[in-house]
């Protein structure tokens, strides 16, 4: 059997088939998105989802669903599947599924009496497509497919409603037709691999329901316009092709542009291979620049998170390919940005205090997986610079003491990953003297040092040296409290709460923190934090312990960082584990890893969510495929593996 497969049992069970989502996406920014049984219970999803940057930065779903009918001596089988008021289901098109399986790309096998038939599906690589096949593995008698599109033309933060300027006429393209509900919105050209009859009846379904968004809190019902039907018979053994773009194409090209694309797929047979192919949907090209998206459905490329997955969505799946790229338009950005542009970013929150030190973690990670003699020759530079910039106070919201520590302003605008607000103001306004951003703050001179050092420049290597020690001594003073670290202090004011912040004084390669202050932080780290799918955002003896991500977006917003398990905090942890640990500690990060394995056939098959509730059952939420998460699982699996070779100090 293979690894992503899904039987009949539960795919028939409305409460467990819709809890499961698939997304697929092509480096370009265009999406396939829906449940395993193709309703759709997001706003979010859609068949062909992809950007109009003429229109605005969001993406826009143009079609929504696909349903398809099978005929057979004039009785119609209806395949679709839809939500509508009152927890009503039509046309129940789930009953029929037999089996779903992603092992290369998504396959849903039905079976309709004596006609058992295969769908396919797959985005085409850089190009807005989307592509279906359909195969009859077994019919009795003369069969005959229908096809309903359901049209969106839509952004995906918004719904649509029936309306008077949605325009319903149609063009005819060859083997298919092509349809501009707007004027702003490009062609949405529908086509087949063979000759089909089309019958254009618009009509509009009112009220169709996603659950998902009534859960948020939001607007959740929509009409979306049906043009009319595609009908076309097919014999057993036979195959025909979809196609859905933006611009027309030959019909005679789809065959061979399944298989091409079929060749640039690669298996999922593990956790590993599963995250793989995750890893790479997060990046995405825009004309000569390339950045990794911070996960799916609703974000963009964001600074912090594109610099702490880029490890391990590239150099843990040896793909030094991307890394370089993503790194040139970063580092492209970044020196706009310290050079004094202070807007026009595609780097959402470049100017977030603790980017910069990300970057050169970046950069240290890159060091050891080539060499640091390559890190030097080819990012000493910017090292310098960075370390520069922030001494020279040029940051907005970074500065530096004379104690040697950096402060930020958090109290009004948040300065950290714990990032959310409610009316405009930090949730958790962390301000002052931040843990881990001084903890990144001496990792970063160190490693400057190494960098300087490597490339014949001592002087400079010694004062970074110089001022790492003064920044230690400082850091032992302000945040340690005798059995852990302070979570931010300001002035006479120091935060106690036990959050995972604490956990990179220990794992960052350069650390603070002598042995045994690393095995006390790392020990109340596991005892109050750690949970099979990485660590609480707090501990649940605190009084502000809100371990359930639920409700509407003010509640789920307040229990954000105060509770709830955010995934990718595990490889800081599985680092530090190992540092203190060493050989012995390596079975017990093995372990941990099956919580995550777990996840593969959960919330989104094949990937890793934004976050999980803080307790039992750990249930997903959030973004359903979310790059830090991916990423820092895939750099355990690739520490591990290292590991088998060596002892890490």
């Amino acid at each position: 059997m293979s690894y992503l497969n899904f039987d009949k049992t539960l795919l028939i069970n409305l409460e467990k088939s819709l809890s499961k989502e698939m997304i697929r996406t092509n480096r370009v920014g265009t999406y396939n998105s829906t449940t395993l049984i193709d309703c759709n219970t997001r706003k979010y999803h859609g068949q062909l989802v992809m950007p109009i940057p003429e229109i605005d930065d969001a993406n826009h779903v143009l079609l929504s669903s696909l349903d398809e009918t099978v005929i057979q001596h004039g009785a119609e089988f209806n395949l679709g599947i839809h939500k509508f008021e009152g927890s009503n289901y039509s046309p129940n098109g789930h009953k029929y599924i037999r089996q779903f399986d992603c092992d290369v790309i998504s396959r849903t096998i039905y079976r309709v009496g004596g006609v058992i038939m295969s769908k396919e599906r797959m985005l085409v690589s850089f190009e807005p497509r989307v592509l279906f096949k359909y195969t009859l593995l077994e019919a009795h008698s003369p069969t005959t497919l229908r096809f309903k599109p359901f049209l969106a033309f839509r952004s995906v933060n918004k719904l649509t409603h029936q309306n008077d300027l949605a325009n319903t006429d149609f063009k005819e393209v060859q083997q298919g037709i092509s349809m501009q509900m707007y004027e702003e919105y490009p062609h949405l050209c529908m086509q087949f691999s063979k000759k089909i009859s089309y019958v254009h009846q618009p009509d509009w379904y009112k009220n169709i329901e996603y659950f998902k968004e009534q859960e948020r809190g939001y607007e959740y019902k929509e009409d979306l316009l049906v043009p009319g039907y595609f009908e076309l018979p097919i014999k057993k053994g036979e195959s025909i092709i979809f196609s859905a773009g933006i611009s027309e194409i030959s019909p005679r090209k789809l065959t061979a542009l399944w298989e091409e694309e079929l060749t640039k797929r690669n298996s999922r047979v593990d956790m590993f291979s599963c995250l793989k192919n995750s890893a790479q949907q997060f990046y995405k090209k825009e004309s000569d620049n390339t950045y990794l998206l911070a996960g799916y459905s609703w974000f963009g490329a964001r600074a912090r998170d594109q610099f702490i997955a880029l490890t391990g969505s590239t150099l843990s799946i040896n793909r030094m390919d991307y890394f370089n790229w993503i790194m040139e338009t970063g580092i492209s950005e970044l020196r706009r940005f310290m050079n004094g542009e202070r807007s026009g970013f595609k780097l959402q929150a470049i100017d977030d205090p603790d980017v910069l030190l990300w970057v050169l973690w970046t950069i240290q990670q890159y060091a050891k997986t080539t060499s640091i003699d390559d890190a030097a020759k080819k990012y000493g530079a910017l090292a310098t610079e960075i370390i520069t910039f922030i001494r020279s106070q040029n940051h907005p919201n970074l500065f530096l003491h004379n104690n040697g520590l950096l402060y930020v302003y958090g109290t009004e605008r948040p300065a950290t990953w714990m990032n959310a607000i409610e009316n405009g103001w930090p949730i958790t306004p962390r301000t002052g003297y931040v843990v881990e951003i001084n903890a990144l703050w001496y990792n970063a001179l160190k490693f400057t040092a190494e960098l300087s050092r490597t490339n014949g420049n001592e002087h400079g290597a010694d004062l970074a040296d110089y001022q790492a020690e003064i920044a230690r001594e400082a850091f032992i003073k302000t945040f340690w409290n005798g059995t852990y670290l302070y979570d931010y202090v300001d002035g006479d004011y120091k935060n106690c709460e036990v959050r995972p912040n604490m956990i990179w004084a220990v794992s960052l390669p350069y650390s603070p923190l002598d042995r045994q202050q690393q095995k006390s932080v790392l020990d109340i780290t596991t005892k109050e934090l750690l949970t099979p799918k990485g660590l609480r955002s707090l501990s649940p003896k605190s009084g502000s312990y809100r371990p359930t991500y639920i409700g509407g977006q003010l509640e789920r917003d307040r229990n954000y960082h105060n509770g709830p398990v955010w995934p990718f905090t595990f490889g800081a942890f599985a680092e530090a584990y190992l540092r203190v640990y060493k050989q012995s500690g390596k079975s017990f990060i093995d372990r941990m890893l099956i919580g995550f394995e777990a996840e593969m056939k959960e919330l989104c098959v094949g990937t890793i969510p934004e976050l999980f509730d803080g307790n039992p059952p750990f249930k997903g939420h959030g973004g359903i495929s979310f790059a830090m998460s991916v990423a820092e699982v895939l750099r355990v699996l690739d520490l591990l593996k290292k590991y088998e070779n060596e002892i890490i100090g």
